[in-house]
């Protein structure tokens, strides 16, 4: 377990007053010194990165690296630690401009806000399919920054590539399931309110996991939920626990599956499960190679 963060003193009323003065600026013009951001969702920190500014500093960033792959972080990036519990106090000596955090991360914004202006967007809400709430977010952001060239072309640059791989790949008809594994007994699905599924529809394929999810995914349910559409595909997203690649392969009930007996499953390499736009590109292309493979088109 890390250190706990050390004690901020509440602000000095000169600090409250440049902080309130802070927060009513307008978005910084496109020739001003460019705002030293931090952010402490993972979404955020992929969509600065895709708008082409480099945080001062960011969470968890060596699981970033293994579990979201793109876009690439630069190493001077400051790596803050826990996501849930971020160094304050390496916060406070970095001193950023402005904190981006997502809807996830409210409950941290009286904390943050003792250090710099913080700006938060949704992405993420149950229930709610999330990618027209990824390009809202990507554009509120550019504008924020300054921007707003940059913004506009990472929408229409995603929607152009997925809707030119969802004619790469016509409908088979059939469904596809987008899992995690846990364990080798249990899976998470993917349903309407996570990028993935709602990135399956718009490549024009049918999400085989129907039911209600929250935030996402599924609680983990036993592998013979799979076996309720047999016709469908399988996409398992990376990684896999090192217990789950030794055992699978011998378990029983996977290989009972029509999807595995019959070669619909393919292992997609490592995906920011709560990112933004780049992550529902990324997804989008390693989904449709994976199912090209297959002849799923």
């Amino acid at each position: 377990m890390p250190n706990p963060p050390a004690m901020i003193h509440p602000p000095n009323r000169r600090q409250v007053l440049a902080l309130a003065a802070a927060a009513l600026l307008p978005p910084i013009a496109a020739n001003a010194a460019p705002m030293r951001v931090a952010a402490i969702d993972w979404g955020m920190l992929e969509t600065l990165l895709a708008l082409g500014i480099e945080p001062v500093a960011a969470t968890e960033l060596i699981q970033f690296r293994k579990l979201a792959a793109e876009p690439a972080v630069p190493q001077p990036v400051t790596d803050l630690g826990l996501r849930g519990a971020p160094n304050y106090e390496l916060l406070r000596i970095i001193a950023p401009d402005l904190i981006v955090i997502s809807n996830f991360y409210e409950y941290q914004r009286s904390m943050l806000e003792r250090i710099a202006p913080v700006f938060a967007q949704a992405v993420y809400e149950a229930g709610v399919p999330p990618y027209a709430l990824a390009e809202a977010s990507t554009l509120a952001l550019g504008e924020k920054l300054g921007r707003q060239a940059e913004a506009k072309r990472c929408v229409d640059e995603a929607a152009d590539e997925i809707a030119r791989l969802s004619t790469a790949l016509p409908s088979s008809g059939r469904p596809v399931f987008v899992i995690s594994l846990g364990d080798s007994r249990h899976f998470r699905a993917f349903g309407r309110d996570a990028m993935f599924g709602d990135v399956l529809i718009r490549l024009g394929l049918a999400n085989a996991w129907t039911d209600e999810t929250s935030y996402s995914a599924a609680a983990p349910v036993g592998l013979e939920a799979l076996a309720r559409v047999p016709d469908a595909s399988i996409l398992i997203v990376s990684p896999l626990p090192a217990e789950v690649g030794r055992s699978l392969p011998t378990n029983a009930l996977w290989n009972a599956l029509p999807a595995v007996s019959q070669g619909r499953v393919a292992v997609l390499e490592p995906i920011n499960h709560f990112g933004c736009l780049p992550s529902a590109r990324r997804f989008a292309r390693l989904a449709t190679a994976a199912l090209a493979v297959q002849g799923h088109g």
